[in-house]
């Protein structure tokens, strides 16, 4: 038998030390080539580190949240063999998974709202139980943990199908699905007293998420700027195109409009298209729009990039815009696909809310923030009449644009969404 350790590999872009974010395995796991034994965090995405041998885990090299230099003992893994120690680094991470996000709101894309929206039931009792340590904290994402809360599903009795264990979503519905709720339990359960506690250690997505948003807030002056827009027109535009085009070209949301809204506006206020670099105290306008749009994965926010909006019909737009969140949401997502925006869009969906402060996506000056739409009374000519309404709540770094030039620009989207036609008259 021998020893294969594996060193922190050099994922590129002149990185020299990464933050180790989860162990997929421990010391005692069998483990074959290709398997993902941890991810890693870089400060532009999050990474899969395979194996390169079968083995058995002997050693690990570092606990979740510790910064490891490249060239560092990641793992040490016991091999068929000669007993002489070899060393190699770890192959080339398999996918760059979710980046550090900067945006504050929640997504245009949702993985599971539904169930954040239903109220809390009583807990239940279902499904065949693992046998776990009361104190142990089994393997699931921040949204998992959501929507079992929201269930009253416990989680250390849950049989998890992902890597290491990890609890998904089809295994929650699974635990439900494989049972009837226990009638016996009293009704007044749902009130019983709590004094229990769960401390969450911030690493990885997280972590990188809170330092984001920190460093936009301390950074750049926030302001934010609310205006209400009357999206009737735009929304019958929208149900004819996808009742004539949708089977052959594919439903249209809003989004694209939003995204074309966003690039036509820009031609007259190109200050908000713009990098700003505070070291430097350079800003940097760019002719090239490429919209950032926020969207919510299991392990965070992230920011994937439709590039040269400019360039690129409704349909084309939202068939990007459909394929980046999905890369994103599945870990598919490369590095080039997560960077590189010039302003940012984001949305919260059916769940918009009336208002919203989305911050900045630094180092851009401007983020425009969507909130839901609801149908309200107006007066027009006199008339009460009912309209679809939606507000638009965007933010801007006061120390690049002029408070007048943020409410000017907001109008021009408003004019150009009010009126859909003028999205298309060069």
């Amino acid at each position: 038998m021998g020893t294969h350790v594996i060193k922190m590999p050099d994922i590129g872009e002149g990185i020299a030390e990464v933050e180790l974010s989860q162990w997929h395995v421990k010391v005692g796991d069998l483990v074959v080539e290709d398997q993902v034994l941890a991810d890693v965090m870089t400060d532009k995405a999050m990474v899969d580190i395979p194996s390169p041998v079968h083995g058995k885990v002997i050693a690990l090299g570092g606990q979740p949240g510790e910064v490891m230099a490249v060239g560092s003992v990641l793992i040490s893994i016991e091999v068929e063999g000669a007993g002489n120690l070899k060393e190699s680094a770890a192959p080339a991470p398999v996918a760059a998974k979710q980046p550090p996000a900067a945006a504050k709101v929640e997504a245009a894309v949702e993985s599971k709202p539904a169930a954040a929206a239903a109220p809390r039931p009583a807990p239940v009792c279902q499904g065949p139980m693992v046998a776990r340590e009361a104190d142990e904290r089994p393997l699931a994402s921040p949204a998992v943990r959501k929507h079992a809360l929201d269930l009253g599903i416990q989680l250390r009795l849950v049989r998890g199908t992902g890597p290491a264990g990890r609890v998904l979503h089809e295994d929650l519905d699974a635990y439900l699905a494989q049972g009837q709720s226990n009638a016996s339990a009293p009704a007044a359960a749902a009130y019983a007293q709590r004094n229990d506690e769960e401390q969450i250690q911030v690493i990885g997505m997280r972590r990188k998420i809170a330092q984001r948003m920190q460093d936009a807030t301390q950074r750049a002056a926030h302001f934010s700027y609310v205006e209400e827009i009357d999206v009737t027109a735009i929304e019958e535009l929208r149900a004819h195109l996808n009742e004539k085009h949708g089977a052959s070209r594919g439903k249209l949301t809003l989004l694209p409009f939003l995204v074309r809204a966003l690039v036509v506006a820009l031609r007259d206020f190109p200050q908000m298209n713009a990098r700003y670099d505070d070291e430097a105290q350079v800003i940097t306008r760019l002719g090239a729009v490429h919209v950032g749009v926020a969207t919510q994965s299991d392990v965070g926010l992230m920011v994937p990039v439709v590039r040269h909006a400019e360039a690129r019909s409704l349909w084309d737009s939202a068939a990007e815009i459909s394929r980046l969140a999905n890369a994103a949401r599945n870990g598919k997502a490369s590095r080039d696909e997560l960077s590189g925006s010039t302003i940012t869009l984001t949305s919260l969906g059916a769940l918009g809310g009336i208002v919203s402060t989305p911050v900045l996506n630094l180092p851009e000056v401007a983020i425009v923030g969507v909130n839901k739409i609801v149908e309200r009374p107006m007066v027009i000519k006199g008339q009460v009449v009912i309209r679809k309404m939606m507000n638009l709540s965007s933010s801007f770094d006061h120390r690049v644009v002029d408070g007048m030039d943020a409410a000017l620009f907001i109008q021009a989207i408003r004019g150009l969404i009010e009126q859909p036609a003028t999205l298309f008259v060069e």
